[in-house]
Order: structure tokens, then sequence, then C-alpha cells
């Protein structure tokens, strides 16, 4: 039985806590993410929860508690883990093509290589482009095309959208749902914004104020994932931002 729930996590958190000198950042986060799985943390500004992304990605490193991925001990970043965060970090004297390239450790095939996952994220045409000729939501595909190409078990995003407008924010969401399908790749990805979250993700974590624990997680139907202006997403958005509100001081009620 132990084997069997190895192999089909991918993420396992355990009584993990974060403190930077006196702020108690993190306390006692348990969770779980299976392999494959699309989860979704949510949480207001400075709750932890990209302190909490950054440890699982072995970017930072918790006070105490483990973080296993793929049933191994996370102590430093590994190729197996991919990041995308909220500015696309692209080196700018280098065409879209060269920036994947750039992360890839055969050189044999490396043009294909970059042109597929271009294409995957729908930049087909744009390989020799600059990230100055790309506009925000296209830099941001290059970005995500970039984490991609070395082909890790786990994508973890942070906040990939937020400094997009609010349309281009839309359909970077609707193209992240595809190349979740296509790739049947763990994604872990931190917001703030609930409509996002439930939207993208087959489970949602909802995190509190800092220090930041985890609330309550809520299951995501299906609909949800086509249907944004339909009950079950309206219901399960309400639901949702009862639990985010519960405990804040927020002078205001959500409507239907």
């Amino acid at each position: 039985m132990a084997d069997k729930v190895l192999k089909n996590t991918a993420v396992e958190v355990k009584k993990l806590n974060k403190d930077f000198n006196d702020i108690h950042v993190l306390e006692n986060i348990d969770l779980t993410v299976e392999c494959g799985e699309f989860v979704s943390v949510l949480g207001v500004s400075g709750c932890g929860k990209s302190t909490l992304l950054r440890i699982i990605g072995g970017l930072d490193s918790a006070s105490s508690g483990s973080i296993t991925v793929n049933g191994v001990t996370v102590d430093r970043p590994t190729r197996k883990i991919g990041f995308v965060f909220q500015d696309h970090r692209l080196l700018p004297w280098l065409t879209a093509e060269d920036n994947i390239k750039l992360v890839l450790e055969k050189k044999n095939d490396q043009d294909a290589v970059a042109d597929h996952y271009l294409k995957l994220v729908g930049l087909n045409g744009f390989s020799k482009a600059y990230p100055a000729q790309l506009s925000g939501g296209m830099s941001q595909r290059v970005a995500i095309a970039r984490a991609l190409a070395t082909k890790p078990d786990i994508l973890l995003l942070d906040e990939p959208f937020g400094a997009l407008d609010a349309m281009t924010r839309i359909n970077m969401q609707h193209e992240l749902r595809k190349i979740w399908r296509a790739e049947k790749i763990t994604m872990i990805l931190i917001t703030h914004d609930i409509d996002e979250a439930v939207f993208l993700g087959q489970r949602v974590v909802v995190m509190s104020s800092r220090p930041g624990r985890i609330k309550d997680v809520f299951n995501i139907s299906d609909e949800c994932h086509y249907q944004r202006t339909g009950h079950e997403f309206t219901k399960t958005k309400e639901q949702i931002y009862r639990e985010f509100f519960k405990d804040e001081d927020v002078p205001f009620s959500y409507n239907i």
C-alpha cells in the first residue's frame, strides 16, 4: 500500500513551518498533491503562499517540517520542478527560441524542441522574436514554454498572469488549461483571484492571513472548468469567498 501511495503522490508537505527572523510566515502546513493534478492555492497578499511554493520548488527552505516530490526530499532546485513567475524573466538579448534553448541540456535537436514548445503555447512563427517585440501575454507564453522544455514532473506557477490585463489574463487561463491537458503534468498555481482559482484548479486550497495556514480545501467540479457563468461556478465561488473572508475584517458581502 505504501508503494502505491508513493507512486501516485507528486508532492507531500508535512507539518511545514517557516519563520523569517521573528515573523511567523507559515504554520503547520499539510498538503498532498497527486500526480497529474491541478491545484490552486488561494490567499491574500502576504499570507505566505508564494513562500510555500518556493519551498516546494527548493528555492527556499522550511524552518521545520518536510517536503517531498515524487518521494524524494526537496532541499534544492531540480530540473524535475519547473517554475513560472509573475514576470516572465526572459533574457532581452535572446530570441524566444534562444530563451528556451538556454535551459536545454542536450545540444541535439534544440531547434526542434524549442519549436515544439512554442507551438504548444500558441506562438508558432514567433521563434525569432525578441521579448521587446512580444506582448506581456506572449512573453508569459514563452516563459511557460521554457519551463516545460526541461520536461519537469511538476510545474509551479506563482501568479503568472497577475501583471496582465483582464482579457489577456482570461485568454492565458484557457491556454494554460489546454497545456495542462496536453502535457498531463502536475501543476500548482498561486493566485489571489477566486475566479482564476476555480476555473483552473481541480482543488482550491484556501490559506489564512499570516501566519499562513490551510483554512479549507474545495473540490471543483468539471462544470466549473467549462462554464464561468453557470450556476455551479457561481455557487462554488460564493462558497470559497465566504471561507476566504470568514475571519477577515471585510466590510461588504458577496452577492450572486
